[in-house]
């Protein structure tokens, strides 16, 4: 048997992928999983379709909270497409590695701002931007994700364009 030590800045700083393998042996080696199999099927009928409109909406309500919209523009990365209806997937703890936010509960008052932030866009107290399983993944739309990433990426062409404009 061979063994290796990592530290906690090694750790954080690993892919996505291999942080995901060590938090899956670290769990299998203390016997943390579930004892039987308790999947809680993601709530994703409920969740809205947003428009590139709509995410720009809550930017607008958001914008003074530099957390929240980091998760949101967190979740215009890709994701992991899931289930029937499609959601797109993210792990709690990617989102907190990201945003370099101090635990998951920050997370979950972001995603909650940005929540309630849809729901004053759209004027609708029962639409919800995203969901959660019992894993510990974040669910949104397709659209929705795709929504933000193209609000990213105008952001930027727009940003780019007026340092473009002094210049010319």
């Amino acid at each position: 048997m061979t063994g290796i030590t990592l530290t906690a800045e090694q750790i954080r700083n690993a892919p996505a992928p291999v942080r995901q393998w060590i938090e899956q042996e670290v769990i299998a080696a203390l016997d943390l999983s579930p004892r039987t199999p308790t999947a809680v099927p993601p709530q994703v009928p409920h969740l809205v379709a947003c428009s590139v409109e709509d995410m720009a909406g809550v930017l607008e309500h958001i914008r003074g909270e530099l957390p929240a919209v980091n998760v949101l523009f967190e979740l215009g990365r890709p994701g992991i497409s899931f289930g029937r209806p499609a959601a797109m997937t993210f792990r709690l703890m990617d989102i907190l590695h990201h945003t370099r936010l101090q635990d998951v509960g920050e997370v979950m008052t972001c995603l909650e701002m940005i929540n309630q932030a849809l729901t004053e866009v759209k004027k609708d107290a029962s639409v919800r931007f995203c969901g959660f399983d019992n894993e510990g993944h974040c669910l949104i739309a397709p659209q929705t994700q795709q929504s933000i990433a193209t609000l990213w990426q105008t952001m930027m062409e727009r940003q780019q364009a007026a340092r473009a404009a002094p210049a010319a």
